[in-house]
């Protein structure tokens, strides 16, 4: 073996010894360090949607789909009052619980999806959300994102569910590369995150997302984690290259008056 593949095969393989999977050293070292930073910063971290049991997660995350999670803990309480369990949601029609959902938004495409999704768990799975991901996915309402925020949040599961906020952290910090789906974020997340973080991970990423690295403005200088994003760092690079060039022109202007 040459040196220099010897080199390459030290650096995976220190690599997977700290818990990371087929990464560069820098890669590793971005993802350590951005995971120490949430796990002494934000160690407790958790969805915002309150909930009592798999059912109630459920219904919640599906509710949730363009629609704050706010919104969502208003409606919820009254809502499981009135179906308090899977037997009792399926027995209801899709125009009632539309009407209890009135101030959600898209409450008649939802009603739909809560209606049909409580009449497979009462058929199917014996009243009980699964937990496995295909066998959530078969639920109305349930995508792949849907499925993993249940197998992570309710079940403890090592699934990361990438919505906006996500896909966007992971983007801008350099945590996902040339990622075009969802899906591949999630991949590349996974691979990359030793698998008894990745339920944390996934409140972390979506919890910075919606509160500091936002879409329109982030919040660049009230991050935790910007010395080691990659977007921050070109930000910089942008920034000092302008300064240079504004510094140029004022020397050449003040040479220029003194002749």
């Amino acid at each position: 073996m040459t040196d220099a593949k010897a080199e390459g095969f030290k650096n995976v393989t220190d690599a997977k010894a700290g818990g990371f999977k087929n990464v560069t050293d820098a890669k590793a070292e971005r993802f350590e360090n951005v995971l120490n930073y949430f796990r002494q910063n934000v160690p407790d971290a958790a969805s915002e949607l309150r909930y009592a049991d798999p059912y109630q997660l459920t219904v919640a995350v599906i509710l949730s789909a363009q629609c704050t999670d706010k919104r969502v803990n208003a409606v919820t309480p009254d809502f499981f009052a009135l179906y308090p369990d899977a037997e009792t949601l399926a027995r209801a029609s899709a125009p009632e619980i539309g009407e209890a959902i009135r101030s959600i938004s898209y409450p008649n495409n939802k009603a739909k999806h809560l209606s049909g999704m409580a009449r497979m768990l009462v058929g199917e799975f014996d009243g009980r959300v699964p937990d496995s991901r295909e066998a959530l996915q078969q639920l109305p309402g349930v995508g792949r994102k849907t499925a993993n925020v249940i197998l992570s949040v309710a079940f403890g599961k090592p699934a990361m569910a990438v919505d906006t906020h996500v896909f966007r952290v992971a983007a801008r910090t350099g945590l996902s590369e040339n990622s075009k789906t969802p899906e591949d974020t999630e991949r590349q997340l996974v691979e990359h995150i030793p698998e008894g973080d990745i339920p944390r991970a996934h409140h972390w990423l979506i919890l910075h997302g919606r509160y500091v690295c936002t879409a329109r403005k982030p919040k660049c200088g009230e991050c935790g984690i910007s010395e080691y994003c990659l977007h921050y760092q070109e930000l910089s690079k942008t920034k000092q290259s302008k300064a240079k060039q504004n510094k140029t022109i004022t020397n050449m202007n003040a040479k220029h008056s003194r002749l």
